[in-house]
């Protein structure tokens, strides 16, 4: 089964993958790896989130969050692939959650990104991964995931 196939049948749609927000490009590529620059919850949505995860958001809005920034890191990674079926392994995932400064479930968080490139990749889609508690990310944005992703050279 191809993973578009695969998309189709979780009833997923990918946004148009979002812009990068300064001096940098969505993705490089480098042997069979590709890098691709942090995401959040923007693309697809009609009104960007703002706020901390334990303040203005709970844990379930942030888990929402990450799974819809799996969806842009999906998007950029079509885009420049042009196929998400050249993706043999998604290597690693890390996550900076704008959260207040006693929250602890961050990983609960990025779940959200991780139990949807299992779905969508079944076991080439379990990773390694980071999460951080980050006092501020750019844009007041609930959390950031930067991706890395094994490829067909």
């Amino acid at each position: 089964m191809t993973i578009e196939n695969r998309l189709r049948e979780l009833g997923l749609t990918l946004p148009t993958a979002s812009d990068p927000q300064g001096s940098y490009c969505n993705c490089v590529r480098t042997g069979n790896l590709l890098y691709v620059s942090g995401k959040g919850p923007v693309a697809g949505l009609s009104e960007v989130p703002k706020g901390k995860i334990g303040q203005t958001y709970s844990v379930e809005q942030g888990y929402q969050f990450a799974r819809a920034t799996g969806l842009d890191i999906l998007a950029a990674v079509k885009l420049e692939l042009g196929s998400l079926d050249k993706v043999t392994r998604v290597v690693k995932l890390q996550g900076f959650i704008n959260a207040t400064s006693d929250f602890e479930q961050h990983p609960k968080v990025l779940d959200g990104c991780s139990d949807l490139m299992a779905e969508v990749f079944g076991e080439k889609g379990v990773h390694a991964r980071s999460v951080f508690g980050a006092y501020s990310v750019r844009g007041n944005l609930p959390l950031i995931i930067d991706s890395i992703f094994e490829i067909q050279a």
